[in-house]
């Protein structure tokens, strides 16, 4: 193995090294609780070698955001395939997108709630977040009516269980309601389907 190969694997596992104690420390103690100095503490390096891998926090937190796309990407993929039908494959994909925010909450805030410096809806994004939002389209189509725009729709869809996600953690809709406000979601896109 060369020098130059070596040097290459160890700054790659310096990388995956302050994203996780990154995740970590925002899983436990919130985004706030995520600084450089912190996470240099953290990892047993020096501030100026975090930097000659991320430009700081934020470049930190959108690495970690790229990590969650490709999770959920994979998650929604999985429980997409396994469905029985259209509609069964929808409601998956709802329901797996609302108990990854619920089971990663730090996580989705990176991916969906902070401004993190990634491109979305264009080509330059990360090939996660294409993939993420992939998943998704890929569910919502076969239930698309002739007539309607498949990427506004599965946007909609995205909004919704956005929304659904964001005002049951801030308390403004009870948990105990949940599946029945997803289910009416479902529905209201599955109109006819299957």
């Amino acid at each position: 193995m060369s020098i130059q190969t070596r040097r290459e694997r160890e700054r790659a596992e310096r990388e995956r090294l302050i994203v996780t104690a990154a995740r970590e420390l925002a899983e436990a103690e919130g985004w706030d609780a995520v600084t450089t100095r912190r996470l240099a503490a953290e990892i047993e390096y020096s501030q100026p070698v975090l930097y000659s891998h991320f430009k700081g926090k934020d470049a930190i937190m959108a690495a970690v955001a790229v990590q969650g796309f490709a999770e959920l990407a994979d998650e929604l993929r999985s429980v997409r395939t396994a469905a029985g039908g259209d509609r069964q494959a929808l409601a998956a994909v709802g329901e797996a997108y609302t108990a990854f925010a619920r089971r990663r909450p730090a996580l989705y805030d990176a991916m969906f709630t902070h401004t993190v410096d990634l491109p979305f809806a264009t080509a330059q994004a990360p090939a996660a977040l294409r993939e993420a939002f992939g998943e998704l389209h890929t569910a919502v189509l076969p239930v698309v009516a002739d007539g309607d725009d498949p990427d506004l729709l599965t946007e909609t869809y995205w909004a919704g269980l956005h929304g659904l996600v964001t005002l049951m953690r801030s308390g403004r809709l009870p948990a105990a309601g949940h599946d029945r406000r997803l289910a009416l979601l479902i529905g209201r896109f599955t109109a006819g389907a299957d």
